[in-house]
């Protein structure tokens, strides 16, 4: 893997994030420009197991789900640029802030999972993201996540 590696498709994701079905919720990471920034991709289809209860006959995803995804989005762009994949690599959230959603996210959609770095380096990270539709925003939310590499 390279630092100047601009995309990670869904193989490389799973190398450097644990999450699997159903809780993996970024399909693709690109533009990313080193830790600074990154754009991730979410195809939201409605075989997603949250829709059959939120909500039955009106499926619409999670906000916690969206906050989720933006953070693994994150997780990934850092995993690129600091050469994490096939390390065990954790992340944990810390903090969720100024969290506010604008518009309903439902199945057919493409969610953008804009991220940026506001403060890295060392296991404490601070983020801001937006998630949006065709353009639209439909959350906004910074957040804080210590990253875990497992002791050599």
């Amino acid at each position: 893997m390279s630092n100047d590696l601009k995309t990670a498709d869904i193989k490389l994701i799973q190398r450097i994030i644990p999450h699997r079905y159903p809780f993996l919720l970024v399909d693709k990471v690109i533009d990313i420009n080193g830790s600074q920034s990154c754009t991730g991709i979410k195809n939201v289809t409605f075989n997603e197991p949250h829709f059959t209860g939120h909500f039955p006959g009106t499926p619409i995803m999670p906000g916690v789900t969206i906050v989720e995804a933006m953070a693994q989005a994150a997780a990934v762009m850092v995993g690129v640029d600091q050469d994490l994949a096939d390390t065990n690599f954790l992340v944990y959230f810390m903090g969720i802030d100024s969290c506010k959603f604008r518009r309903k996210v439902v199945p057919g959609d493409v969610l953008r999972l804009n991220i940026t770095t506001k403060r890295g380096g060392g296991k404490v990270w601070k983020f801001e993201g937006s998630a949006e539709v065709d353009g639209e925003v439909a959350c906004t939310a910074s957040f804080t996540a210590m990253m875990d590499l497992p002791k050599e």
